[in-house]
């Protein structure tokens, strides 16, 4: 009956676990890393999107926006806004929605951050309502904290939101202007709450000058490598 209820009201796969703990029931969906072997067959699929959408930037992240894997057009493109990747990894992972709002991330090089920060919050948001755990508001509570994003919702009027049919993110940065917009994928018919999680974050160019920008910086790689 739980599940019956759950799926009627078309509830993520994490959030139907809490139920059925809540009842008193053992958790129906499964969780586990994305490395496990019989997870190969989803990890094979993920490669296979981030390799075809070079030289285009892709991003695989979990759904607190953490980064899990990305193509060479995403090193690409961050490596020319911040530089190279440290040599050693970080202890925590990087996390996309935080470099993108936070000032000592991609903030300063954003023409329309305003926008950009007000649309990640947004997203957030709803991702915290609709899973209602404790590492989405911990999350939500750590991008409200940076400057200027608790007041962004204030400060742009909803008719200042909708010039055009997609939101562009608009990089600047050494007298070089990159527009580009985003498409999100996640894997269809999920069975496992980890699966459900994973999204695909898709950076397409919005003009050629973009573009151009993109597949040259995919040569130089290849030409080096």
């Amino acid at each position: 009956m739980i599940l019956r209820l759950a799926a009627t009201m078309n509830l993520p796969l994490r959030q139907q676990n809490a139920l059925m703990l809540a009842a008193g029931y053992a958790p129906v969906w499964r969780e586990r890393d994305l490395s496990m072997p019989d997870l190969a067959v989803v990890n094979s699929a993920l490669d296979y999107m981030l390799a075809q959408h070079e030289p285009y930037p892709a991003f695989v992240v979990d759904r607190c926006w953490n980064l899990l894997r990305a193509n060479r057009g995403a090193a690409n493109l961050t490596e020319f806004l911040i530089g190279p990747a440290p040599a050693h990894a970080p202890s925590d992972p990087v996390n996309l929605a935080v470099a993108l709002v936070s000032g000592d991330g991609l903030r300063p090089f954003i023409v329309n951050w305003p926008e950009v920060a007000l649309y990640f919050v947004r997203g957030v948001q709803a991702d915290a309502r609709a899973d209602g755990t404790p590492e989405t508001a911990d999350l939500l509570a750590r991008l409200l904290a940076f400057p200027d994003v608790a007041a962004l919702s204030e400060t742009m009027p909803p008719e200042e939101e909708a010039q055009s049919p997609v939101l562009p993110i608009h990089f600047c940065y050494k007298g070089i202007s990159l527009q580009l917009f985003t498409t999100i994928a996640t894997l269809g018919i999920p069975r496992d709450v980890t699966v459900q999680d994973v999204r695909i974050e898709f950076f397409f160019p919005m003009d050629e000058p973009t573009a151009q920008a993109l597949r040259g910086w995919a040569e130089q790689t290849r030409l080096t490598a």
